[in-house]
């Protein structure tokens, strides 16, 4: 049974966003990471579970180790999802900034 999971759920963690940090610069065993982390390995195991679930992490098998990469396409889609919301957001406080310049305080 597939386990469909949100995707902001799960990067809305602090630990997995630090695993993607990791393995966004290099592939990594689930030893690897876990090696960057005060939790136990089946701490870290269930969170690259959930990453993975999500496709934002994907494995490759090299022998016996089997390595996590970073799944550029899905940190794409999540890109193109936000957006527009950093284009308001960019635009919203450029208005304020204006304002604030041409703000004098009373005297």
């Amino acid at each position: 049974m597939e386990i469909r999971r949100d995707v902001f759920q799960a990067i809305a963690d602090p630990t997995r966003r630090a695993i993607l940090s990791l393995v966004a610069i290099q592939a990594m065993t689930p030893g690897n990471i876990a090696e960057n982390f005060s939790s136990s390995r089946q701490t870290i195991s269930k969170h690259i579970q959930i990453l993975t679930e999500c496709e934002l992490l994907h494995q490759t098998q090299t022998g016996r180790e089997i390595f996590y990469h970073l799944n550029p396409e899905k940190i794409r889609e999540i890109d193109h999802f936000i957006e527009p919301f950093r284009k308001m957001w960019d635009e919203k406080f450029n208005k304020l900034e204006a304002i604030m310049k041409n703000y004098q305080p009373k005297k």
